[in-house]
């Protein structure tokens, strides 16, 4: 034993001399003592270590839950606040605080009737009950703000209590239900209204009904059962109202949101009795049209009723013109009248330009004063005697029922009545601050005792106005037989060519295009109609008549495929393996959904290079939506297919857009080439379009090629890629391959 051990012995022996056991130990139980004693120390030691680290999380945990609550409180959809027993603040929430509307001050602290003072007296004895101990209980204020305004706030109250069970005060929740309140009144008001003595019904934006009033019951006849789920088409009167007078209202409940005026309607029996009608619609926060309610009210005066509905029946709504209905029945009359008197008179078809873009861009309410001001126009420049009517959208037509018996007379008279309607209606109008200038076509027919019928007349006006849309819209044409005999013979082309392909009629032709040494290095595919048994049709004639007529898609697509037929036949001649074929590709095709699908099909079906494809385009492709035109073109780009410029200089080229086409080639017009040789400008434009190509790195072929001074005089500029004539014209496939061999 060491000698501080037994030092420190000796001096506990002294210390603890009341303790007889302790003293009288030797120095080796003394020693295990005082082991023993030390490990109790350490063992005490680290037990109160481990407690004060335990007490230090479990602050910390404490923390972090009241923060959280604290967060939760603070963001809650309820206002929360709390009280002590004499209701004075002593917590609110931001909620709390915004359902109020206090800002900027301090509440806590303050009586809770001081901050709110309109506190009804059986409010406040629920919070006295509370305060004494009793369960919570719930309710709801009307409430006034610091800004004068009212508002609903329910609320909820329970006690809290402290520790010895007595009550420390009052914890508040509350919701603003000022909106809720308003709803509930507004659905009072409407329940109210809508058993009034007046029918109502209301329907969904497709006309099924989905409630009815009594009143309404009494009215028609129905019971609400047997109406809820049905159509309102069940009211209409066939014999009273015809399909223009529902159109004609549902076009304006669709524009102006509402309708008003007197129909006939059907009841359960069978009967058509007059009532007063108005329309309603009510709109979705998207602004379309959900539902719509009706009013019916029991027309006191039948007569009153009839006026009115002929009224509906036989004038437009929005411009107050005689309908297509009374047009016609005016047009026939005159036209008896002309042939009992010996007169001439007319029909005006009278057409708004670019209308549909008015509604577009400006809006349909733009679109409806436009309208109501070429009507007014066409009011105040007619006798009594004509009738100015709106035939529906852009349409109008005016009727001038006699012009007199001299037929040179009545075409003076008439070119000055035209010529001042159309000046009239192109003087620029004020339309909601709007200074808006509006062109019209005009299509004018003229009758007399030896006129056809009232529909060949309309159709002949018809032939008129589209004559004046062709000849670049803004102008007046005037029908004569030579129109009559051109729309005949354009109708019947159109008939055979929907037949052409079927009949096997159309084929292609080749035409070489050649490089600077006359070597061919590819041909462009051109389409050829030969009617049976007639003289061939040039494609200048028939392609427009394909392409109004909608049937240049289905004819573009067998070009298509027949091109690409070919390029698998010449792929199988040494010769001709590596020619590339051009084949023209229209607006309207291009255009079309499934474009690339089909060119897609195509190449596949032929099973050829489609590095030997090139697609040629016109410019009137790039008029609109450019960007997917440029969206399709890298599409096909990517499988290698070409594409060429076709006819350039001749349309619209913005060179922005034609920077970003993926194009290959321009083709230079013929109507360039033509004079080259004394026509200065043809030559700066030719100059012209070779620098832009030779900037963009595009080839440039130039067609029309007919002379050798032509194609010296291009080459000298630096074209080195022909088609004309020159070297060959249009050729069968047979007479094409003859001449790639002899050239070889």
């Amino acid at each position: 034993m060491g000698f501080e051990i037994k030092n420190q012995h000796r001096l506990l022996k002294r210390q603890f001399r009341s303790f007889p056991e302790i003293a009288a130990m030797n120095d080796e139980h003394w020693l295990a003592f005082v082991n023993v004693v030390n490990e109790t120390y350490h063992q005490v030691d680290r037990e109160r270590r481990l407690l004060e680290n335990a007490v230090e999380v479990t602050a910390q945990e404490l923390t972090g839950v009241n923060k959280q609550l604290q967060l939760f409180i603070e963001n809650a959809p309820t206002g929360i606040v709390m009280l002590d027993s004499q209701m004075r603040y002593l917590y609110a929430s931001r909620r709390w605080l915004e359902d109020r509307k206090i800002e900027g001050i301090d509440i806590i602290g303050k009586s809770y009737y001081e901050i709110s003072p309109n506190i009804s007296e059986e409010n406040k004895r629920l919070h006295q009950k509370c305060l004494l101990g009793e369960s919570a209980c719930c309710n709801e204020d009307r409430i006034i703000y610091p800004d004068g305004s009212c508002g609903w706030i329910r609320w909820e109250i329970r006690p809290w209590m402290h520790s010895d069970g007595a009550v420390g005060g009052l914890i508040f929740f509350s919701e603003d239900i000022t909106i809720r309140k308003k709803a509930e009144e507004e659905l009072r008001i409407a329940s109210v209204a809508f058993q009034s003595s007046d029918g109502m019904i209301v329907t969904d934006h497709l006309g099924t009904i989905l409630r009815v009033n009594t009143a309404f019951e009494k009215i028609s006849g129905y019971l609400a059962e047997e109406l809820v789920g049905k159509n309102t088409s069940i009211f209409k009167s066939v014999e009273y109202h015809d399909e223009a007078f529902y159109r004609n209202l549902w076009e304006a409940v669709s524009t102006e949101g509402k309708w008003e005026g007197s129909v006939w309607n059907r009841n359960k029996e069978g009967r058509t009795v007059p009532v007063w009608l108005s329309i309603s619609a009510v709109k979705g926060e998207d602004g379309t049209h959900t539902h719509y309610i009706g009013i019916y009210s029991n027309t006191s005066d039948p007569r009153e009723a009839e006026r009115k509905i002929l009224e509906l029946a036989y004038y437009d709504p929005l411009t107050n013109l005689p309908n297509r209905r009374l047009l016609l029945d005016r047009l026939n009359q005159a036209r008896i009248a002309a042939s009992r008197n010996h007169v001439y008179g007319a029909v005006l078809l009278i057409d708004i330009d670019r209308f549909k873009s008015i509604n577009d861009t400006r809006g349909h309410d733009m679109g409806d004063q436009v309208l109501m001001a070429v009507a007014q126009s066409l009011r105040s420049n007619l006798r009594e005697m004509d009738t100015a009517a709106r035939l529906g959208g852009d349409e109008f037509i005016v009727l001038i029922p006699d012009l007199g018996s001299n037929a040179e007379n009545a075409m003076h008279a008439l070119n000055l009545i035209a010529d001042k309607l159309h000046k009239s209606i192109s003087e620029p109008v004020n339309l909601n601050g709007i200074i808006h200038t509006t062109t019209a076509s005009v299509g004018i027919t003229l009758f007399s005792d030896k006129t056809q019928g009232t529909n060949e007349l309309l159709k002949e006006a018809d032939l008129a106005l589209y004559q004046a849309k062709a000849a670049g819209r803004n102008t007046v044409r005037f029908f004569n037989d030579a129109m009559h005999i051109q729309f005949t013979e354009k109708i019947t082309m159109e008939a055979s060519l929907k037949r052409a392909m079927d009949k096997g009629e159309l084929s292609l032709m080749y035409q070489p295009q050649v490089d600077q040494l006359g070597k061919v290095i590819g041909a462009e595919a051109l389409l050829r109609w030969s009617p049976v048994d007639l003289e061939v049709i040039s494609p200048d004639i028939f392609i427009p008549i394909a392409e109004e007529a909608g049937l240049i898609i289905s004819i573009g697509e067998w070009a298509l495929k027949g091109a690409c037929a070919q390029l698998r036949r010449w792929s199988q001649d040494e010769g001709t393996q590596n020619l590339v074929l051009s084949v023209n590709i229209s607006a309207k095709q291009f255009r079309k959904e499934n474009f690339i699908e089909m060119v897609k099909s195509a190449v596949s079906a032929a099973g050829i290079n489609p590095k030997l494809l090139k697609l040629e385009l016109t410019e009137s492709l790039l008029l609109e939506d450019v960007d997917a035109v440029i969206g399709t073109m890298n599409v096909l780009r990517e499988l290698g297919i070409k594409f060429s410029m076709d006819d350039f200089g001749t349309g619209y080229s913005s060179l922005s857009y034609l920077k970003r086409l993926p194009l290959d080639e321009l083709k230079i017009d013929k109507s360039f080439v033509l004079d080259i040789a004394w026509d200065e400008g043809d030559r700066a434009i030719i100059r012209s379009i070779l620098s832009l190509a030779q900037t963009l790195k595009l080839d440039v072929v130039a067609e029309g090629v007919e002379t050798i001074e032509q194609r010296d005089y291009l080459l000298a500029e630096g074209c080195c890629f022909y088609q004309g004539y020159l070297y060959g014209k249009p050729l069968s496939e047979e007479n094409f391959q003859s001449l790639v061999n002899s050239l070889q």
